[in-house]
């Protein structure tokens, strides 16, 4: 099924303890836990690793060379975070990525290795209710995208690899998300509603390249089918929902219509609790929508895992 245009669907979801995390122009990964709207404790922090994989499909004028706005084949984004809860409400994520981007081609694969553009964000939780039912939670998180990124890929004979396969973008850009969790829908105290709707809006950067700007809302119903007595170990399993849209690029102040479009994911998520504070999460998403503008790569199957680890840093 595909569509034209662009559509309006809202889904998102992730996070137990904190989190706001960004992504390049791809679909984004799970969270450091289950939950995105409740910050981390104050004096609390995580430490966590996430690796993501998006697959897209071959671009169809690929064979003669690299189009200005191609996106990787296949994308790699390793995704080092750490969170600090350092006031009541609040907490802070800085999030540093290691980024693989392959772009297939007919005769030939261009691509490589680099530090991915750097995020600071804080998380402000404004609501909060509880009830019989379960809990109510609704925060805000902002912040910069600051330009640490690699962006001087080259192919073998030594021409630079455009803007859109470089592992960092060269702009200053914003991050701006709302995440709300609730916790006992249809009054089963297990079943928790989670919603993650960000934005990434981007300036010009490397290349004289504005990347399209982009939002993503996540929806995840996780149910808790097991949890033991003193919550040591606990599984959450459930359906993800993903709408994603992003606009065209701008190079040299023109814009390159039909590079943007919308894409619709369907998958599922799981995490583990190994231990008190320690989670290992696995997702996977397909693509069962999407724009069909000839230079608009979407992507086909996101995967992603991690693993996150809660401390107290402290009191």
């Amino acid at each position: 099924m595909k569509f034209g245009g662009s559509f309006r669907t809202f889904c998102g979801r992730w996070a137990l303890l904190s989190l706001a995390v960004l992504c390049a122009p791809s679909a984004r990964g799970q969270g450091a836990a289950p939950e995105t709207a409740p910050p981390l404790f104050p004096g609390g922090a995580l430490v966590s690793y996430s690796s993501n994989f998006n697959t897209r499909g071959v671009m169809p004028d690929s064979s003669g060379g690299v189009p200005a706005t191609a996106r990787p084949t296949l994308e790699h984004e390793g995704n080092f975070n750490f969170t600090w809860g350092f006031y009541p409400n609040f907490d802070l994520t800085i999030l540093v990525p290691v980024i693989t981007n392959r772009f297939q081609m007919s005769n030939a694969t261009v691509g490589g290795t680099g530090l991915g553009d750097a995020l600071a964000v804080v998380k402000y939780r404004f609501y909060r209710r509880d009830s019989q039912r379960g809990t109510t939670q609704a925060s805000l998180t902002i912040g910069p995208k600051i330009p640490t990124g690699r962006t001087n890929l080259t192919t073998a004979n030594v021409t630079l690899l455009p803007a859109s396969l470089q592992p960092g973008s060269g702009s200053t850009d914003f991050f701006l998300a709302g995440n709300w969790t609730y916790t006992g829908l249809f009054n089963l105290k297990r079943l928790v509603a989670d919603e993650d709707f960000h934005s990434l809006v981007r300036t010009e950067g490397t290349q004289h390249t504005r990347l399209g700007s982009e939002i993503e809302s996540r929806l995840w119903l996780s149910y808790r089918p097991y949890e033991s007595k003193n919550v040591a170990h606990e599984w959450f399993i459930g359906p993800v929902l993903t709408w994603l849209h992003s606009k065209d690029d701008r190079i040299s102040g023109v814009t390159q219509h039909g590079s943007g479009g919308d894409i619709l994911l369907a998958g599922a998520t799981t995490y583990v609790g190994l231990r008190p504070g320690m989670h290992l999460w696995l997702g996977v998403d397909w693509d069962v929508a999407h724009s069909t503008a000839a230079m608009f790569m979407p992507v086909r199957r996101h995967v992603s895992f991690g693993i996150t680890q809660q401390f107290r840093l402290h009191h």
